[in-house]
């Protein structure tokens, strides 16, 4: 367990538990299932000031980041946050970043086991362009809930996210205990990270280094494919960018061999499986198991990617505790797989 003193200023100052993997952020303050319980009455606040945040100014900024990332961010609105990815030349996702833009630069919130590499990445590739990229000393909070808005901060600005609206807050590390008390004068209690993992999870919205791998590809994230007005954290018709070509042909000729669903484990099982436990069928590998979330009204859960021919299996397990999958966490097919539907008229003509 990791010492006080390095745990946030927030969780110092009002007891908040270290995560089980030495986070710097409160699980819980001392009532985790409580917590999530509140946000049906009220708006909740989410110390989130372990991430990195990275400043990304200049006058080619915009299209420099748009020519590297997933999410076409050279017309974003001020104010609006969003997700973009970093994959490889295979579509493979390396990192994952939330992203929002002020009138003075772009500033990205990494986990800190992705900060170095991805800021060696993007520096690498500035060459010639009129771009600065440097740390900052911000911290990210999220609000839950409705809240009112307080003007001192460096950022207020909206995330989309289904069933519960959300605002991710850039502010002053100096400022972040000002920040709480002034919130919980208006009504906001705050919650750990438990919470926002529970939230996150009824959403099927993945942490990226503890409920997907190395292998993975952006269609196993249903919600991160942004279609219907939805952003998502990839753009399907914006420019070039590493990785695009798996990203397309996915899009229009086929599926992902697994998604990511959420499963209900056995809550009476004497020791819950870890994050990245082998999902079986039988003997048969089918998948790999996200972070176990214990949520206020569905017990033991987590996001697990699964491969598609096993969805509907009854004899899923992982460290021989059984799992199901729940049925409205499916994916909807919403592409129209314009490829598939022309290879298959030049076929019907042979």
């Amino acid at each position: 367990m990791r010492s006080d003193l390095s745990l946030s200023p927030i969780a110092q100052a009002y007891g908040g538990q270290p995560r089980p993997d030495g986070s710097t952020v409160a699980w819980h303050y001392g009532n985790p299932l409580g917590e999530q319980r509140a946000l049906e009455s009220r708006a909740v606040l989410i110390d989130r000031s372990d991430r990195i945040i990275f400043k990304v100014s200049g006058e080619d900024a915009p299209d420099f980041l748009n020519r590297l990332l997933s999410q076409k961010l050279d017309d974003l609105p001020e104010n609006l946050r969003t997700e973009a990815l970093d994959l490889d030349m295979n579509g493979r996702i390396l990192h994952h970043t939330g992203i929002v833009r002020l009138p003075d630069a772009f500033y990205l919130d990494v986990d800190p086991a992705q900060a170095d590499s991805l800021e060696k990445y993007l520096s690498m590739m500035i060459f010639w362009a009129k771009v600065e990229i440097s740390r900052t000393d911000l911290a990210l909070l999220t609000i839950l809930g409705e809240a009112p808005r307080y003007e001192s901060v460096v950022s207020d600005a909206v995330h989309e996210w289904p069933g519960v609206a959300r605002r991710d807050l850039l502010v002053r590390r100096e400022d972040m205990l000002d920040v709480v008390r002034w919130f919980a004068g208006h009504h906001v209690s705050l919650a750990g990270t438990m919470t926002f993992d529970a939230i996150r999870t009824r959403a099927v919205i993945p942490d990226p280094l503890k409920d997907l791998d190395h292998k993975s590809i952006p269609h196993e994230v249903p919600s991160w494919i942004g279609r219907h007005g939805r952003l998502g954290a990839v753009h399907l018709n914006k420019g070039c960018y590493r990785g695009q070509e798996t990203v397309a042909r996915v899009e229009n000729l086929g599926r992902s061999p697994r998604v990511l669903v959420i499963v209900h484990l056995d809550g009476s099982a004497p020791e819950l499986p870890p994050t990245g436990a082998e999902i079986k069928a039988g003997r048969r590998t089918v998948g790999r198991l996200g972070e176990v979330i214990q949520d206020c009204d569905y017990g033991p859960m987590a996001l697990a990617l699964v491969k598609r021919s096993a969805l509907d299996s009854t004899e899923l397990q992982a460290e021989g505790v059984a799992i199901n999958v729940d049925p409205d966490s499916l994916p909807a097919e919403e592409s129209e797989q314009a490829g598939r539907k022309a290879i298959d008229r030049l076929k019907g003509r042979s």
